[in-house]
């Protein structure tokens, strides 16, 4: 049993995650400032603290006053065209205010962090796949801004010698919702493509666009691993497990594999809804590369990951199911 602060813990991801630490035993410790998360997605059986990471003295009393060992930092902004049209909000929040956490967890002695990153940090891979010693080349400041923050890690992890281990986990494309239906997607003006499929096939949104098809794939729209939340859940627990058993600090891609083009995508979830909406073809997005795939060979051998939820239509019915009771 660990003592594990969550932050960011009320959002999308944290809150699939909380939950599933929980189930396993441990204790958890949520904060959040809720800028696009939910108080009613904090488990109950775990603390809630509303504040910000950067908050050093808030941290501080949190890790002292509920003995954490292990920290998994959630909280980060993640569109990435609004990183285009304001960095600023990038560099300050998923830089300097992770620094400010990093800092403090280790001058309090917490041993084990584990880092919600992106696949954005590789950019336009050159091949098909990419596995995590493939050079990072991000082509957005979203994506710069998670590198800079392993970069981080990689620092003051090497500074801190064995007190302090850490893992980065390259998230693919999230997506899906709890199978259970307690938990899903909820945050507000979303552009993750399944979140907003599954909006217009409920009549939340009159239709959606389709962003670029010329780029160089089989029909022309961008190409993504997407990976059910519930899986990436349970990689987090198996990170902790690794770290826990004396792993060495290290970054993992975290997909399935293959990949799935928007108009597949889109397909699939106007067959689970039974919903033929309006979808216009639009031009390209800044900052959007033509595909990501993951090599998740790597997760499956140093963690013993395994998938549940490796189905697009599972992923995209989820969603769905979720979305429509959602109000």
């Amino acid at each position: 049993m660990l003592n594990i602060l969550v932050t960011g813990g009320a959002g999308y991801i944290g809150s699939h995650t909380s939950l599933r630490l929980l189930e396993a035993g441990n204790n958890i410790v949520v904060l959040d400032n809720l800028y696009s998360g939910y108080r009613w997605a904090v488990p109950k059986e775990a603390v809630f603290y509303e504040g910000d990471i950067h908050n050093r003295a808030l941290v501080a009393d949190i890790i002292n006053k509920h003995d954490i060992t292990a920290v998994v930092h959630f909280a980060g902004y993640i569109v990435v065209p609004e990183s285009v049209s304001n960095p600023s909000k990038y560099y300050q929040n998923n830089v300097i205010s992770s620094f400010e956490l990093i800092d403090i967890c280790i001058q309090q002695g917490v041993k084990h962090f584990v880092f919600s990153s992106s696949a954005a940090v590789y950019g336009i891979p050159s091949t098909t796949t990419v596995d995590e010693t493939v050079e990072p080349n991000p082509i957005n400041p979203y994506g710069r801004s998670k590198l800079i923050t392993e970069w981080t890690l990689q620092d003051l992890g090497f500074a801190a010698g064995d007190e302090f281990e850490f893992v980065a986990l390259r998230y693919f494309n999230v997506a899906g919702a709890y199978n259970g239906g307690m938990l899903g997607q909820a945050t507000p003006e979303a552009t993750h493509l399944i979140k907003v499929a599954c909006e217009a096939a409920c009549g939340k949104r009159d239709g959606m666009a389709i962003f670029g098809t010329d780029y160089d794939t089989s029909d022309g729209t961008c190409v993504r691993d997407y990976i059910h939340v519930e899986d990436l859940a349970e990689a987090h627990l198996d990170t902790l497990d690794y770290l826990s058993e004396g792993g060495q600090s290290t970054i993992v891609n975290c997909g399935y594999g293959r990949g799935f083009s928007v108009k597949e995508v889109v397909k699939t979830v106007k067959e689970v809804s039974g919903s033929d909406f309006s979808v216009s073809m639009e031009t390209r997005r800044p900052g959007d590369p033509p595909q990501l795939i993951a090599d998740n060979s790597k997760i499956k051998k140093v963690f013993n990951w395994q998938a549940r939820f490796d189905d697009l239509e599972t992923i995209c019915r989820t969603a769905y199911e979720w979305e429509k009771n959602l109000t």
